[in-house]
């Protein structure tokens, strides 16, 4: 194909657990689908994302952290995760600035030694560390995995070499068609978006102990007749009834904040008024049960192509 031709693949991010891989992808396109905690395990679930220009197209496909499964929610996310290894043009290996190396690491070298798509290490968070440190840190990689295509150091935060990311990955790609239209940032329907906004807020308030093990359904969406506002009913899963009372609050206080917090950035998302009722239900050790699993959107079907 000539040299002008469209581009296009896809590109998944792995990683240790909160290594910022979701923050990584919102701002390489621009906008914000995945959500975000300093929590490990955020995200469960693949996300596409779509980043467009007259360059090409990269679907983004962002992945839990791979971590050793403990329970059958966490052996649904290990499988989100490795399974797009085989399945993508190019892999974004995400790890933190540091030249500390532990065993998460070396198991995903383990793994990316098996794949032939070519590697892109990317070392996020370089605005927390000393600038001259960084290329020892890189070279203490490079000995772990010498096969990386490219190795990029950038801040996702900050936004930091992410221009030069981008033209790594168009490198790699193949030439092809444009998989979406041009407006299309994510293939996530609304509701799931919804439930993961409200996930997040949960996430950000809550106790330790808790967002492990907490899960939000959206009951009802519907938007009004006349299109002034969108009604929407949703609960929160949690695992025990002590883990209720503290998602409830004082006098409801705390599930007041969580819907506050998550109204206002689903109707950023909607571009509308949103009417948000909460509830708190508890389903014990939901995340051993192949059916509630399924119930709440981590179904391993969903799991056979990208």
């Amino acid at each position: 194909m000539k040299k002008n031709g469209f581009k296009s693949g896809f590109v998944t991010l792995v990683g240790r657990p909160n290594v910022g891989k979701s923050t990584l992808m919102n701002h390489l396109i621009g906008q914000k689908i995945a959500i975000t905690s300093s929590k490990p395990q955020t995200t469960r679930n693949r996300i596409r994302t779509v980043y467009t220009s007259e360059e090409g197209q990269i679907i983004f496909v962002d992945t839990p952290g791979m971590l050793r499964a403990k329970n059958k929610l966490q052996e649904y996310m290990e499988n989100a995760a490795e399974g797009t290894l085989g399945a993508v043009d190019v892999i974004l290996w995400v790890v933190e600035a540091t030249d500390f190396i532990g065993g998460g690491d070396r198991r995903i070298a383990d793994q990316l030694r098996r794949v032939k798509s070519p590697v892109i290490l990317v070392m996020n968070k370089i605005d927390q560390k000393e600038k001259q440190q960084i290329p020892a840190y890189l070279e203490a990689y490079r000995k772990l995995y010498p096969s990386f295509a490219e190795m990029i150091p950038v801040s996702a935060l900050r936004s930091v070499n992410l221009d030069s990311l981008r033209e790594a990955i168009f490198k790699y790609l193949p030439y092809g068609p444009k998989y979406y239209d041009d407006d299309t940032v994510t293939d996530q329907p609304q509701r799931q978006i919804t439930a993961e906004l409200i996930r997040e807020k949960a996430l950000r308030c809550l106790e330790e102990e808790i967002p492990h093990g907490i899960a939000v359904a959206i009951d009802r969406m519907t938007e009004r007749p006349d299109g002034s506002m969108m009604d929407i009913e949703a609960t929160i899963i949690c695992e025990k009834d002590s883990h209720k009372g503290i998602i409830i609050g004082k006098n409801g206080t705390m599930l007041r904040r969580i819907g506050s917090q998550a109204r206002r950035e689903i109707e950023q998302m909607l571009e509308m008024q949103v009417n948000l009722q909460l509830w708190v239900k508890v389903k014990k050790d939901w995340r051993d049960s192949d059916f509630l699993i399924r119930n709440f959107g981590y179904d391993k079907k969903d799991l056979g192509d990208l």
